[in-house]
């Protein structure tokens, strides 16, 4: 299957795109694995006829939106993702009436729809940086309420409001002080995602993105290192650096980033399903703060 796959990529003149939580076979089999940062960035930049994204919904829509002239796929209609879910069109619209002065800045993993109500997005990794660039003293922020109080955190002069209050991603949630116990004797550090919750990330020894947590090892040491974000991000390190040691917790699975198998992408390949189709009009506003967001990290 993987040759037919590749063949196929060939003949399609087709780009794979897979993110960090991936399972490892189709990361094997990816052009390009990243986090939603890297993968919105190579969307936008890529000329394939034919893009297949390897993650969730809201991926697939943002490399539609950055790059309509191409057909867009997402080889399972159904992954989608819960956190992103929280966030409603609708709960951006009453937040602006309730604070006119305030930015609106949407977490990546949103919809479309949501996105295009935005003035800037973000993702995990330059979420700060994102928020600091903005004149306004309040921020709308969401949906992830733990990636929000990081923010605050490290931005404390600015008021920010998550959008909802409650908004998580479960597997994130699923983290807690006793995790930091159980690695703490295991030695090395602790490196944990933004969205996992603020008492977890305060004992943490760094905060990072997931390609922030690529990056972070690639910095060197060979230390443990302890990852608290989904499981397979752990799959990713290990091929990156097969020396060094990384322990993941079995129970942090994302079941929507599971849904895709080397036969569905063969599938996508060979047949085009599912097209990402969306509103010219949404995607229009859409792209303005997903490219504003590019702009500040460039």
């Amino acid at each position: 299957m993987d040759q037919e796959i590749r063949a196929l990529k060939a003949e399609k003149n087709a780009v794979v795109m897979a993110h960090n939580y991936q399972p490892p076979e189709i990361q094997a089999l990816a052009d390009v694995v990243g986090d939603s940062l890297e993968l919105a960035v190579k969307a936008k930049e890529s000329r394939a006829d034919l893009i297949v994204v390897c993650g969730v919904r809201f991926m697939a829509e943002t490399a539609k939106i950055l790059n309509p002239e191409r057909k867009v796929v997402i080889p399972v209609k159904d992954a989608g993702c819960p956190l992103a879910d929280f966030l409603t069109p609708d709960l951006i619209r009453e937040a602006r009436g309730r604070h006119p002065d305030a930015a609106v800045v949407v977490y990546i993993n949103s919809t479309a729809e949501s996105k295009a109500l935005a003035d800037i997005t973000c993702t995990s990794a330059n979420a700060v940086r994102v928020v600091a660039s903005l004149p306004n003293d309040t921020i709308l922020f969401g949906p992830d309420a733990n990636l929000a109080a990081y923010v605050q955190r490290q931005l404390p002069k600015k008021t920010i409001i998550p959008l909802p209050p409650g908004g998580h991603c479960y597997v994130h949630a699923g983290f807690t002080l006793a995790d930091v116990e159980s690695a703490r004797t295991m030695g090395g550090r602790i490196v944990c995602h933004p969205e996992c919750p603020p008492e977890v990330q305060a004992e943490a020894d760094l905060i990072a993105s997931t390609g922030g947590m690529v990056r972070g090892a690639a910095a060197g040491g060979d230390e443990p290192w302890s990852v608290f974000t989904e499981r397979d991000m752990v799959s990713r390190l290990r091929t990156l650096y097969p020396g060094r040691v990384f322990y993941e917790k079995p129970e942090a699975i994302c079941a929507d980033m599971k849904k895709i198998s080397l036969a569905d992408l063969r599938r996508a390949l060979e047949s085009g399903e599912h097209e990402v189709v969306l509103p010219t009009e949404v995607m229009d506003r859409a792209r303005q703060a997903i490219e504003r967001m590019i702009a500040v990290g460039a």
